[in-house]
């Protein structure tokens, strides 16, 4: 008979997801969803333990799983954990009692004891996704961030798809691990899937209104009483909006807070990328230019005022902005793409190559660069040059691609600042997206 997972599990997971009034992190945090155990292997048989742990015959084993599964079934936590314990002192290979000890200790909020053996059914399972994603959600609890976003990670490349409960709660720490990263527009889209899903809790309504605002913190860390809680949930609920495709009440929630906190910084750069995804150009460009007046250095609103300056053919006026972006975050590889784009159309052909070369060096996988550079090597005599730029273009493409349709169509931005895609074409180029800063 097929075991369910713990009834108190799958509530909290909703509770999660669906109840407005509960911060995240807090009591369960993600909750636990419900989900099946590991396949089941067959034990090994009974041997001499080093230690003196208890040696059972494989009758006395099947006899103690049965007794720790009754526990289990009958809500009797600490006995069910004692007997699953002996059990897997017992057998070493038996990922299903590694499981569901894992999923008791998670229960009882114990995430160190619940990672250590989801870790376990992972090392004997490999394969199964959940025990990766339940493991990357026990280390978000215990503030292991790197460790919790690539286990989430793992868990998803996996694939559970057919787990809805457990998809959003991966996702949803996913979001939050990624604005702890400073990633904040993948954490943006994430977060965004769930409001399109119509999911509409608090924490995401503050976790969205984060991502926009580009602050790396957690929805717990802004409780009511946080001095801008009211700016960053006003926010997080236009962007609610806009994630549900209801360009109406976005449209009216952002207007209403860049008149309420009009010289704030970076409300008007969330607000020009509302706008500019909703190709309002020049709305954006107004909204990119009082952010830069508000806050002088900020470099990423002065590249977004480079960039639709040189999509509307006037890269000579974006010039400036763009080298100023340069200045202020020379570490990141989208300040030099667009400069090195906009050097290219103005003729400076040796400085673009220094520019796009130096993305090469920060992002050597990204496909555009080559593009652009190929581009670049070719105004400047470099045949060969040019010729293994569109090559490793082709190359890097092509991986794109697949890994594209590997994620079902999803486009997202990339960790490093450059966008999914490249921008408009240029000769003998096919037409990709605009850079997202």
């Amino acid at each position: 008979m097929r075991k369910k997972f713990p009834k108190a599990a799958a509530l909290a997971c909703c509770l999660l997801l669906f109840a407005a009034a509960r911060a995240e992190g807090q009591r369960r945090g993600a909750g636990q969803p419900r989900t099946s155990p590991p396949p089941q292997t067959a034990p090994a048989p009974a041997s001499a333990d080093a230690k003196g742990a208890q040696v059972l015959t494989d009758a006395e084993f099947r006899q103690l799983a049965s007794q720790a599964d009754a526990a289990r079934e009958g809500e009797r936590i600490e006995e069910a954990v004692a007997l699953y314990r002996r059990g897997v002192e017992a057998r070493a290979d038996w990922a299903e009692g590694r499981w569901y000890l894992a999923t008791l200790y998670y229960e009882q909020q114990n995430y160190a004891e619940a990672a250590r053996f989801f870790r376990e059914t992972a090392r004997l399972q490999p394969k199964v996704a959940a025990a990766w994603a339940l493991l990357g959600l026990c280390e978000f609890q215990l503030g292991d961030y790197d460790e919790a976003l690539q286990h989430i990670a793992q868990g998803r490349a996996l694939g559970v798809a057919d787990n809805v409960e457990l998809t959003r709660v991966m996702r949803y720490h996913e979001g939050l691990l990624m604005l702890l990263k400073g990633d904040f527009e993948r954490a943006q889209q994430t977060l965004g899937t769930l409001s399109f899903e119509g999911l509409k809790t608090e924490d995401i309504i503050i976790a969205l209104g984060l991502s926009a605002l580009r602050r790396g913190m957690l929805p717990r860390q802004v409780p009511p009483g946080y001095e801008d809680r009211d700016l960053i949930r006003r926010v997080g609920l236009a962007e609610h909006f806009a994630a549900q495709r209801n360009v109406a009440d976005a449209a009216r929630e952002y207007e209403l807070v860049v008149r309420d906190y009009a010289k704030t910084p970076g409300v008007q750069y969330a607000y020009g990328r509302y706008l500019l995804a909703n190709r309002d150009d020049d709305g954006a460009l107004v909204a990119f230019q009082r952010e830069v007046e508000n806050y002088p250095r900020h470099a990423l609103a002065r590249l977004q005022i480079a960039y639709i300056k040189l999509k509307n053919r006037d890269a000579q006026a974006g010039l400036s902005y763009a080298e100023e972006a340069v200045k202020l975050y020379p570490r990141l590889p989208l300040s030099h793409f667009v400069l090195g784009r906009i050097l290219l159309e103005t003729g400076q052909t040796a400085r673009a190559i220094s520019e796009l070369e130096a993305v090469q060096r920060m992002a050597p996988d990204y496909a555009p660069t080559y593009f652009q550079l190929s581009r670049a090597y070719s105004k400047a005599n470099r045949r060969a040059d040019a010729e293994r730029a569109r090559e490793t273009f082709t190359t890097l493409s092509k991986k794109a691609e697949e890994a594209t349709a590997a994620q079902q169509g999803q486009n997202q931005p990339r960790g490093d600042g450059l966008p999914a895609e490249d921008s408009e074409p240029a000769a003998g180029g096919a037409a990709t997206t605009p850079p997202k800063p």
